[in-house]
């Protein structure tokens, strides 16, 4: 790629240097149609340089000293004005016909790193959550929620083991979600402010709520919401906790000490939701057994 056509097959003479403390070795110069090729006397190529990427080591300096490159760690020197005079045209040329490229490729360079940082900000996060959601075991979610349990027990009050309570519980579970259904149903005493449920089909349930509630259709029915409202109560310990600790809890299996804790401080600290009087109508009972009318009841 000359730029040129009186320039083609142009040839000098020059001091050809192979790195930056090279002997200097006279060698034959030729420009090429795209290429500035130097040869030793018996003929033999040397160097090839393409004629768009060489660069001027000396500006305005005798003998001209070129480069391959920016880095200089290759050159050549050449006296010959005219020989110099058709690599500067040439340089001209390509510089006009590409005035920008190289703020070109920066800004493209600019814009990839802005798009991979949008990704792992925007992305990255919810694929790490799905992928969490979708490789957890049942039984390491089960672990979770019993952890999480545990530190709501410290600071609310050991789960009622009374025998007829956990066996009512037992059955309560039985009849909302089926003999051998995975998870649990416990009754703190003080506390959380509203049911919440915890990984491994874990539902925790404050007294005051089972104390209060005139049959078993509206403990059902705490259930039944606090189920439906955690969706995947997994999902939630992985939003509270970010990430990183998602990443961790992929990569090791486990969540980094005091992740699990924080969660149950959160649940805690959660407060109450003001609820409008309503009535449960649940097929809780047998069939061919009819539940009394149910007294509405509301969450003061």
């Amino acid at each position: 790629m000359t730029a040129l056509t009186r320039y083609a097959r142009l040839e000098t003479t020059g001091l050809w240097r192979p790195d930056a403390t090279g002997e200097a070795v006279e060698v034959a110069v030729s420009l090429g149609d795209a290429t500035l090729v130097m040869t030793d006397f018996a003929g033999n190529p040397v160097a090839h340089w393409s004629l768009p990427a060489i660069t001027r080591l000396n500006p305005g300096g005798q003998p001209a000293r070129f480069a391959p490159d920016e880095t200089g760690s290759e050159s050549i020197e050449i006296e010959d004005d005219l020989m110099v005079s058709a690599i500067e045209t040439v340089r001209r040329h390509v510089a006009r016909r590409h005035p920008g490229s190289r703020r070109l490729r920066r800004g493209v360079l600019a814009g990839m790193l802005l798009l991979a940082a949008g990704l792992a900000l925007f992305w990255a996060p919810g694929a790490l959550r799905r992928e969490a959601l979708a490789v957890v075991p049942p039984a390491r979610r089960s672990e979770i929620g019993a952890t999480i349990l545990g530190h709501l027990s410290r600071d609310l009050g050991a789960a009622c083991r009374d025998q007829l309570g956990t066996e009512a519980l037992r059955r309560l579970q039985t009849r909302l979600f089926g003999e051998g259904a995975p998870g649990q149903i416990v009754v703190l005493p003080l506390g959380p402010d509203q049911p919440v449920a915890l990984p491994g089909d874990i539902v925790v349930l404050p007294r005051r709520i089972v104390e209060r509630a005139a049959e078993p259709a509206v403990l059902a029915g705490h259930v039944l919401a606090a189920r439906a409202a955690a969706g995947d109560a997994l999902g939630h310990v992985l939003d509270a906790a970010g990430p990183f600790a998602t990443l961790r809890l992929l990569a090791t299996g486990s969540f980094a000490p005091g992740v699990l804790e924080a969660h149950a401080a959160r649940l805690i600290a959660r407060p109450r939701p003001r609820l409008r009087r309503t009535r449960w109508r649940l097929s809780f009972w047998p069939p061919g057994c009819r539940p009394a009318p149910m007294p509405a009841t509301s969450t003061p």
